[in-house]
């Protein structure tokens, strides 16, 4: 506490700007979780929750590593196995789904024009794909969580913070920016491409996670 009283702005700046730029490294780049969560914003399907379900769990792991459940993961070589077959089949079954829908006309759909999910639903799926995914452990706990725990105990709630603002800002901008080019992405041509980069990128995802869980 008293180490906290003492720690100014100066100090506190720099392991704020450590996580924010750390987190978006990781968290910026092709991934199940961003691709569903681009869907549901081009979908305009609740997305204010799957914004708010994406970032709150990025933030409470980026809190874990750094608090010490990164070491504890890496002492349980067994749950990381479990958790890539059990992301494997997540993945494939959600892919093999996005692929049909592409590849069959009379089912394809644009965007506001499906029946709409519960949003109960959609936010099952959004923490099986935030939750279900071994590389979100990997980078979001073991990385960021060692990176963090290296900070003086008083700095670290600030790279925590600075973690979490990454996510939570690319989250909304992945969501909510899709929204702009909903008159585009309405075009079942359109979404048929959109179906099938998503479904490959699934499919791609789970292949990863097999040659993971094997090795």
């Amino acid at each position: 506490m008293l180490a906290a009283m003492t720690v100014g702005l100066p100090d506190l700046v720099p392991a704020f700007l450590a996580g924010l730029s750390l987190g978006a490294a990781l968290i910026i780049a092709i991934g199940a979780q961003n691709a569903f969560v681009l869907r549901q914003g081009a979908r305009d399907e609740h997305v204010g929750a799957v914004v708010l379900f994406c970032a709150t769990a990025d933030a409470v792991l980026i809190a874990a590593g750094v608090l010490g459940m990164g070491r504890a993961l890496a002492a349980w070589p067994a749950l990381a196995s479990v958790l890539a077959w059990g992301g494997a089949a997540f993945l494939a079954a959600y892919g093999l789904r996005a692929l049909a829908r592409a590849l069959r006309p009379g089912s394809l759909q644009a965007p506001g024009t499906a029946a709409p999910a519960t949003r109960r639903a959609v936010l099952a799926q959004a923490a099986a794909f935030t939750l279900l995914n071994p590389h979100v452990y990997l980078d979001t706990v073991l990385l960021v969580g060692s990176v963090g725990a290296q900070q003086p105990p008083a700095l670290r709630p600030a790279f925590v913070a600075g973690g979490a603002l990454a996510s939570a800002l690319w989250f909304t901008a992945l969501g909510y920016g899709a929204r702009r080019v909903g008159p585009w992405l309405a075009q079942p041509r359109v979404w048929r491409w959109i179906e099938l980069a998503i479904g490959a990128t699934m499919l791609w995802l789970a292949a990863g996670l097999v040659r993971l869980a094997l090795r």
